[in-house]
């Protein structure tokens, strides 16, 4: 079987699921996904930047309105719950946790723990992140020893 290492920052779609679980074709995959809960007021800015870049002008006015920090933990909890039903209901094997330390230790020891075969970074585009490669695909390229693929996430 073939595990992966899913991090996701919000509940995935049935477009996601669908993308993440057809990857390998017919070979049966395991996941084990990763999801941080919203940051603190810090992210607010490159989150609103992003959704200027991305046309997204109603959902830039909207990001100091979402839940952040310990506030968070409650809705992501439930994004990953609903995340993880979508998985195994199309067949895959998945577990997953909150990672609310630092996420690239946290990926770093889940794979060596479990002998993941690929990390998948499945994310909104964070332009500002990416141009400086501060983002966590890039992050993660350095810190683990399998292949790090990077997919965005969909909008329902």
């Amino acid at each position: 079987m073939f595990t992966s290492v899913l991090m996701i920052e919000k509940l995935l779609t049935a477009t996601d699921v669908e993308f993440v679980t057809t990857l390998h074709g017919e070979e049966a995959v395991s996941f084990l996904v990763l999801m941080q809960p919203r940051g603190d007021q810090a992210d607010v800015l490159l989150r609103a930047i992003d959704d200027v870049a991305l046309g997204e002008l109603e959902e830039a006015v909207k990001e100091g309105d979402e839940p952040e920090g310990i506030h968070a933990r409650l809705p992501a909890q439930a994004a990953l719950d609903a995340s993880l039903e979508a998985l195994r209901a199309a067949g895959s094997e998945a577990v997953g946790r909150l990672v609310e330390e630092h996420p690239l230790d946290v990926l770093r020891s889940v794979v060596d723990e479990t002998g993941a075969d690929e990390v998948i970074v499945l994310t909104a585009p964070h332009y500002v992140e990416e141009f400086f490669h501060r983002d966590w695909a890039s992050r993660a390229r350095h810190k683990v020893g399998v292949p790090v693929l990077k997919l965005f996430s969909h909008s329902e």
